[in-house]
């Protein structure tokens, strides 16, 4: 049986007699209540567990950030706080999670601590509302411009290109760093490195996207760009992704009302599809 987001079944309009549905358990309680999460939505299901015929064993092993299948009914909850229930009728413990060990626990997290235990930190409300706000806006991205026939290129990440001297740049090299090969002058001899010349990781795809504006008409590039600017400020990240349209024949005017109408449209079309996540973010 194929399983249903928990996001789906929150926006159900009517019971169902059977779902089918999988994600780590956010908490456990009673030995009844399970809040379970996908990661589809900000907000838990809750599954209530006949406890009384559910051997003591599998009861044990439902702890906070276990992986679980759940099929049984989903009805309208007898509870405050959800619209909608399942009453279990088959659970199975997918992967288990030892309570001892397991650092995500249903309180508040430092930003720091999440830092350090970053292959888990998506499983917080935080980051999982972040990132699929970020998912959201990255769509509406492609979405507006796609719909003003902007053609898509992809720039190159390794690059000889300063892009007029955007920011600093990292070096990327081939050359065994314990010995360097240098020319009779005493500088490092990059005829010997993979590319046969210096070369970085890009800070920004300017210069291919011009080249291509010239013959498309209208281009965009969104991808990865680098910066070796050691600036520990919030506004300075050695990595990010940036978006550059590039527009053959725009006047200083038409550059503006671009930049303007897409600000907008990303803007209204992540208010619209993620209203729930950026009110928790708020």
């Amino acid at each position: 049986m194929k399983h249903t987001k928990v996001r789906d079944l929150l926006q159900s309009t009517t019971a169902i007699d059977e779902v089918s549905v999988k994600g780590w358990v956010r908490t456990f309680r009673n030995n009844q209540f399970i809040a379970l999460n996908d990661g589809s939505i900000l907000h838990n299901i809750q599954c209530v567990v006949d406890f009384e015929n559910t051997p003591a064993e599998t009861l044990k092993r439902i702890t906070t950030g276990a992986a679980v299948a759940i099929k049984g009914r989903l009805e309208e909850s007898k509870g405050s706080g959800q619209k909608y229930e399942i009453q279990v009728t088959s659970l199975e413990i997918l992967g288990d999670s030892d309570p001892e060990k397991f650092p995500m626990q249903p309180k508040k997290h430092s930003l720091e601590f999440l830092r350090e235990n970053a292959h888990l930190r998506v499983r917080t409300n935080v980051f999982g509302a972040i990132m699929r706000v970020r998912s959201v806006l990255s769509f509406a991205v492609h979405r507006y411009f796609q719909e003003k026939q902007f053609v898509y290129v992809n720039t190159p990440i390794i690059t000889g290109s300063d892009a007029e001297g955007a920011g600093e740049m990292f070096r990327v090299t081939a050359l065994p760093l314990d010995k360097v090969p240098t020319t009779e002058e005493g500088k490092i001899n990059y005829k010997e490195d993979f590319f046969g010349k210096e070369t970085n990781l890009t800070v920004s795809g300017q210069l291919e996207a011009e080249t291509y504006a010239m013959a498309l008409g209208q281009v965009y590039t969104f991808g990865p760009t680098f910066r070796a600017e050691n600036s520990n400020t919030s506004r300075h990240l050695a990595e990010f992704w940036m978006i550059e349209p590039e527009v053959a024949f725009n006047d200083l005017d038409a550059n503006m009302d671009l930049a303007e109408d897409f600000i907008k449209y990303v803007i209204s079309y992540a208010m619209d599809n993620c209203k729930d996540d950026l009110e928790f973010l708020n």
